[in-house]
């Protein structure tokens, strides 16, 4: 029989590049909008916030298995208390939710951050490094880690912590998609905030892949919640970002620093170790982040 997966957030920048992995996997994917319409098939309104819609919503389409993405994922997002709603109380719905499903799903996959780790000491991040949330953003990813062991009794849990990743049709808000703009419009001058920040970045599509391979390789329910970090391995400062996007435009531009872009709890260096999670679901072939830089400034600008 063909599998239901579903995916909150699907409307989302990572959202649409799931549904397109699950879909070419052989899955009949479903998902939740916070609109009351959807151009895509299968998806259907949901307030994650409303117990009561999210039982609905769950015993309407009865997915076999789970891909949580739904949350506010702007580490500077302004509203706070939106923050905390969302990443803590509208997972702790959908879990609700599905452990009183008449089918039992096979897995439940939930988005946390590797935002989690802060700025520890550690050169490498690996699952067990003690956590140093730095903002709101991370803290309330960590508490959703927390609650969500309530549940690991019930539910297939697994918990996926992405470090940086980008790719076509990301909003402009966050910093690559802003650096690759300025390029791909020959502006004469960017402001940053912090230039010697080194981030692990991904291409959206291993994301996807990773995402997926863990769904299909999922504990069994009261095995305990497993936490993965999805990643490179490699660190890439924001100095490299720009002169592969130099290279890639052959356009070169003056680089200022705005105060009002640099955070006082700024964390300045994130890389992670995925070695336990290819020991999950076997070797993950990397896209070069030179490459996701080409793919990114060739796609057409979005209207």
């Amino acid at each position: 029989m063909i599998k239901k997966a579903l995916i909150t957030g699907i409307e989302g920048f990572t959202g649409r590049y799931l549904a397109s992995e699950l879909a070419a996997a052989g899955y009949e994917v479903h998902g939740f909008t916070a609109a009351t319409e959807s151009e895509l098939p299968n998806v259907i309104p949901c307030d994650i916030l409303d117990a009561a819609d999210i039982q609905r919503a769950i015993a309407a389409i009865q997915p076999d298995v789970v891909c949580h993405l739904a949350a506010i994922a702007f580490v500077a997002h302004g509203d706070v208390d939106a923050i905390y709603k969302t990443n803590i109380l509208g997972t702790r719905n959908l879990l609700a939710a599905l452990a009183s499903s008449p089918v039992a799903p096979s897995a439940v996959a939930l988005a946390s951050s590797s935002n989690i780790y802060g700025n520890s000491t550690s050169n490498v991040l690996h699952e067990n490094t003690p956590p140093a949330p730095a903002n709101d953003y991370a803290v309330s990813k960590l508490a959703m880690e927390h609650m969500a062991m309530l549940w690991a009794d019930r539910l297939p849990l697994t918990l996926v912590r992405p470090f940086n990743y980008t790719g076509v049709g990301q909003s402009g808000q966050f910093l690559i998609p802003k650096i690759v703009d300025h390029f791909r419009r020959k502006a004469p001058v960017i402001e940053l905030g912090n230039l010697d920040v080194v981030r692990d970045f991904s291409d959206v599509r291993t994301v996807v892949y990773c995402y997926r391979r863990l769904v299909e390789t999922a504990p069994a329910r009261g095995a305990g919640c497993e936490a993965f970090n999805t990643c490179s391995g490699i660190g890439i400062s924001l100095h490299d970002v720009l002169q592969m996007m130099r290279e890639i435009s052959g356009h070169d531009l003056e680089v200022r620093v705005n105060p009002a872009f640099v955070r006082s709890n700024e964390v300045k260096t994130l890389i992670g170790t995925r070695a336990k999670l290819e020991s999950a679901i076997g070797a993950v072939r990397d896209i070069p982040f030179y490459e996701t830089l080409e793919w990114m400034y060739h796609a057409p600008a979005a209207a």
